[in-house]
Formats: C-alpha cells, sequence, structure tokens
C-alpha cells in the first residue's frame, strides 16, 4: 500500500487536521524525530478545504470474518465507515467462487450508506486486501475518486465505538470491460498475462486449508499479493487471479500506480476449482 499524499490528516477536515498536526509537530520536535511522509504530504492549511472526503474502514480476515469489525470499533480513524469485505463487498458464495462481485444494488446500498457519492474523495485502509477490492469497486460502479492508505503508516488519532456517518446517494455506473470470466479466460489463456496472485506455496499447489483442489491456472505466474514489491510481468494483457477475488485487486491497484491496468477474473481460483474437467497446473 502506499500513503495517499492528498488528505488532510485528522479525519474530520481541513482545519481540524492542521490544528492536531501543529500539535503533532511540536511533539516530534521535542522528541527530535525526522519529518514523517504524512506530514510531508498533507497539504498547506486550506488547499483540501473544498474536497469532501470519506475514509472507510476494509480491515478483514478470512479465518475470521468479525475480526475486521472488532478492530473498527476497538480503534479506527476518526470520521470514518466500516465496510465488510464479506457482507457489502461481496454477494453470497456459490458457484461463482467464495467472494463473487457484489450485485449493483448491493454495492450502491453500501456505498451510500458508507458516505461515498459524487464529489467523495474516498481514502480506504484495511488488511489483506479489503481497502483494494473496496479500491477496484468503486472504480468497476464509475467512481474513480479513490485512495488506498496503509493505516499503520497514519500518524493522526484514533477513536473507537461507531461514527455518525452522513449517507449520500452512490450512483453506480457499472464500467464494462475491466474483468473476465471463466470461459473467456479458458478460450484466451494463451494469450493473455495470467497472474495468480496468492502466496506461493498456494500457487505451487501445495495441500493447504484454503483450496479444496490444490493447484494454478495452467501457465499463470505467481506475483504474490503480500509481498514488497511485483516481480517483472511481461507485456501484454494481463489478468490477475486469487483464492476468491480480493487479495488480486491488491496486484491491480499496485499496477495501477505503476501505469499499467489489468483485468479481475472475480470467481478466482474458489470459482474454477469447482470445474473438474478443467487443467491445473502444479509444481509441488
Amino acid at each position: 500500500m502506499v500513503g495517499w499524499r492528498g488528505v488532510a490528516g485528522g479525519g474530520l477536515g481541513p482545519r481540524d487536521a492542521d490544528q492536531g498536526r501543529g500539535r503533532q509537530e511540536h511533539q516530534r520536535r521535542k522528541r527530535k524525530e525526522p519529518e514523517s511522509s504524512h506530514d510531508l504530504h498533507t497539504p498547506p492549511r486550506g488547499f483540501l478545504s473544498h474536497v469532501r472526503y470519506q475514509f472507510v474502514d476494509c480491515r478483514w480476515s478470512l479465518d475470521d470474518p468479525d475480526e475486521g469489525r472488532r478492530l473498527y470499533l476497538e480503534a479506527h480513524i476518526p470520521g470514518s465507515a466500516f465496510l465488510d469485505v464479506e457482507q457489502d463487498l461481496s454477494a453470497p458464495p456459490g458457484r461463482g467462487g467464495r467472494h463473487p462481485l457484489p450485485a449493483v444494488e448491493q454495492f450502491a446500498a453500501a456505498a451510500s450508506a458508507a458516505g461515498i457519492g459524487a464529489g467523495v474523495q474516498v481514502v480506504a485502509y484495511g488488511s489483506s486486501g479489503g481497502a483494494e477490492r473496496l479500491w477496484w469497486l468503486l472504480r468497476h460502479f464509475g467512481h474513480d475518486a479513490c485512495a488506498v492508505i496503509d493505516l499503520e503508516a497514519w500518524r493522526g488519532p484514533l477513536r473507537g465505538g461507531e461514527e455518525e456517518v452522513e449517507e449520500q446517494s452512490f450512483v453506480p455506473v457499472e464500467r464494462g470491460g475491466d474483468t473476465v470470466g471463466l470461459d473467456e479466460l479458458e478460450a484466451r489463456r494463451d494469450e493473455l498475462v495470467v497472474v495468480d496472485a496468492r502466496v506461493p506455496a498456494r500457487w505451487r499447489g501445495e495441500p493447504n486449508e484454503v483450496d479444496r483442489v490444490p493447484g494454478r491456472i495452467p501457465g499463470a505466474l505467481n506475483a504474490p499479493w503480500n509481498a514488497d514489491e511485483l516481480p517483472p510481468l511481461p507485456s501484454g494483457e494481463l489478468v490477475a487471479y486469487c483464492g476468491s477475488g480480493v487479495t488480486a485487486s491488491v496486484v491491480l491497484h499496485r499496477l495501477h500506480l505503476a501505469g499499467r491496468d489489468g483485468l479481475l477474473y472475480p470467481g478466482s481460483w474458489s470459482e474454477r476449482e469447482q470445474y473438474p474437467d478443467l487443467p491445473v497446473e502444479r509444481s509441488a
């Protein structure tokens, strides 16, 4: 993830951020600490006074579906809404995989309740690809104004409990040409740059607790979502997948920041493994 260069730091507004940052800066100088990248990238007072922004907490865990909300209630960036990867950013599991894309109406309702609408700059943070999932979905439904930050790099205050988020009206305009389905992927597999975002052991096809059928799509290259940087990838039309379509968004986000866009295979391995007639490649 990257720090977002352009959001005031307090979660309330540019003026609140300036006042809080001034106190933090005075304390930092007393401790003789170096200036943080957050301070370096925060605009001067009033620079973003015309921008309405909304922080969104997207923390989650595949092993514990309730962990994200618990962490949010314990401590979050002030003013943040919470969106649940399982309930808000995915449709129910089934033949389309473990985390299918949400229906248009489902996502629009969740985004509206989270304070996202026209003219709102979204700042997402999370874990295990949750923030990048929201970033991808917002772009997919026509809202490009979304940045991703690392919560660990946040230098402002945190607070617990629920937030009273002002509901907005999110009007989805679904984008085409940013996904590939199972049939198209299988038909075009040899002409695409297929990238597997899972950790190396799962890409190699080693037995694990997540994949019912260990293995990968034949010819898929490994670009682990949790690696420090992406490996070199060949040119060409790129498709990213993972276990269920969430962490693949991390790879697509990093590629986008580097000036390259790719397609998402939403069903990912949790959909493909349900079809025993399809070929599986392993190196374990």
